[in-house]
């Protein structure tokens, strides 16, 4: 046993020594399923914690992989008003292990049993949600959804370290994409958002009445600052900070 548990810590704090040194989302995203997959669930889903009004669930999920169909039916439904689930992380600190069938009998009758078939449908019918927070106190949980037995209490140990440290790189990442386009110049955001709209270099050198050679000098400009691969990333990741529309 001793060696057992000699061989999980040091495989957590591996996984932590890769937490540590992500630069963008996508390296969290590709992580957590990484994870996800070793403890035998089947999809994950980092979120911010929805506020007292909020209707859908995608708009405070910042990584998951949830199949699509499903986080569009559970948001077409409005499951997440009166959702026992979120109502434990709202109220709680502590890490909730669940089961569809138990949490289906939470719920009124008919939404109780629209869940249970939604979730059992794509054999995500247990698992579990860890409360986090960062370092500005902004509450988010972690959850690790599948069809496996429940997660004991050594795995539960593990996935909470594993998610604290997943919450807080990730509000880290953001913290340092923020920064970096704060330097953005209003030339390099034109470009970025003529960019998004499908435009190429040369159509948005016509438009802005400037070279192509210039054109191409803000936006690659731009996909540095934003620590993006190419200009599609930068993109990407400018409208995800809310720079262009």
């Amino acid at each position: 046993m001793a060696n057992q548990d000699m061989a999980a810590a040091e495989r957590v704090e591996g996984l932590i020594t890769d937490v540590k040194g992500f630069k963008t989302q996508f390296d969290v995203f590709r992580f957590m399923k990484r994870v996800t997959e070793l403890y035998g669930a089947r999809a994950f889903m980092v979120l911010n914690m929805p506020g007292a009004t909020a209707q859908e669930l995608g708009s405070s999920s910042i990584i998951t992989n949830w199949p699509s169909d499903l986080l569009t039916e559970f948001d077409q439904i409005s499951l997440l008003s009166g959702s026992p689930v979120l109502a434990h992380l709202r109220r709680s600190s502590i890490p909730l292990r669940f089961d569809i069938d138990d949490v289906a009998l939470q719920r009124d009758s008919k939404s109780g049993e629209v869940s249970k078939a939604l979730f059992t449908r794509f054999r995500m019918n247990r698992g579990s949600y860890f409360p986090v927070h960062d370092a500005t106190g902004a509450r988010g949980a972690v959850s690790f959804i599948g069809d496996r037995e429940p997660f004991n209490a050594l795995e539960m140990m593990e996935l909470a370290y594993i998610a604290t440290h997943v919450f807080n790189r990730l509000a880290e990442i953001r913290e340092m994409d923020s920064r970096n386009s704060d330097m953005l110049t209003e030339r390099e955001l034109d470009c970025l958002n003529w960019t998004a709209a499908g435009k190429t270099s040369v159509e948005i050198a016509e438009i802005l009445t400037l070279s192509e050679h210039t054109i191409n000098h803000y936006l690659n400009r731009a996909t540095k600052k934003l620590d993006a691969v190419n200009r599609t990333q930068a993109v990407a990741k400018a409208l995800r900070l809310g720079l262009i529309k």
